[in-house]
């Protein structure tokens, strides 16, 4: 599978770095309006190459997309310091405009994977741009938030996060929703295996958990600037169950005919994800609090993304 990558900026380069290494794609093709810049990513890339896979990574125009089954948009300007994902709504629109006509124009047939923040909106506003089906543009969403929130509870209970089903739902910023109330581990409810291995799930276990979640990409930024590793590797994820048709269930985001009441929005729930792109929507069961956080969630989306003329 070829793959292409539009921003060869942080996100963009983690993502290549990770399906490189992990012998996703036969090719990794880097795109960037810095044409240095994707020179010198595509390089780096290919050098660590020779110790772990057969990758080919390369840097090009937007020609050199042509062929590519997946492309990731990640352009667009970088979040600042204290800034909300929603506030850099306007900045990458405009961004978008050109950068998914250009991809469209050597690439019609590929599956848009969005990266660029906010995502849920960005994924939005590139599939009203594309005029492509939902399924076929795929945010990011809450993969990452969801591995967080894994990764905090395996280590409260002592567990590997890989044995954690557990899912964060809504938008990918400050409105998700932490689904406390349908996490296992194996096929243990979370009371049960909290009582079991004696790490029960306080109040304060769940205040510092959902903070840790919640907040992470800020605390992240505040000391070096941007995240990048982990929604790199997220990205190579949802890659690797499109490129292996694997009908894996993940986090991811896409314009949804209605969720919650809500309609026409992008935001994230349980998806099925194949070689076709999203093949199925897997909505859980909630507790009234948590629907009535997906539903805010859905409201705050939709009127953002009706603010945006494209």
């Amino acid at each position: 599978m070829k793959v292409g990558i539009v921003g060869a900026g942080m996100v963009g380069s983690s993502a290549g770095y990770a399906l490189a290494v992990m012998g996703l794609a036969s090719s990794v093709v880097l795109v960037d309006q810095n044409h240095d810049l994707a020179v010198a990513q595509a390089e780096d890339i290919a050098h660590a190459v020779p110790f772990l896979s057969s990758t080919i990574v390369e840097a090009a125009d937007y020609v050199g997309l042509a062929g590519a089954s997946v492309i990731i948009l990640a352009a667009g300007v970088s979040q600042k310091p204290g800034e909300s994902r929603l506030a850099l709504l306007e900045r990458n629109a405009a961004v978008f405009k050109d950068v998914v006509g250009n991809v469209l124009a050597v690439a019609p047939d590929a599956i848009l994977l969005i990266a660029s923040n906010p995502v849920d909106i960005m994924t939005q506003i590139t599939q009203r741009i594309s005029g492509l089906p939902a399924n076929r543009v795929i945010g990011s969403g809450t993969i990452l938030d969801t591995a967080r929130f894994r990764s905090l509870l395996g280590r409260h209970l002592g567990i590997s996060p890989q044995s954690v089903h557990s899912y964060v739902l809504g938008e990918h910023g400050d409105s998700e929703v932490l689904a406390w109330s349908n996490a296992k581990v194996g096929s243990l409810s979370l009371a049960d295996i909290a009582a079991q291995v004696g790490s029960p799930i306080t109040e304060h276990v769940r205040a510092t958990i959902d903070d840790g979640v919640r907040n992470a990409a800020y605390k992240i930024i505040k000391g070096k600037g941007a995240t990048y590793y982990g929604i790199g590797a997220g990205l190579a994820r949802i890659i690797k169950a499109i490129a292996r048709d694997q009908h894996d269930v993940l986090t991811v985001s896409c314009v949804t005919p209605e969720i919650v009441g809500v309609k026409d929005v992008a935001l994230s729930i349980p998806r099925v994800v194949g070689a076709q792109g999203i093949e199925t929507d897997l909505m859980p069961d909630l507790v009234s609090a948590e629907r009535d956080g997906l539903e805010k969630s859905a409201r705050l989306l939709k009127n953002s993304v009706e603010s945006i003329r494209l």
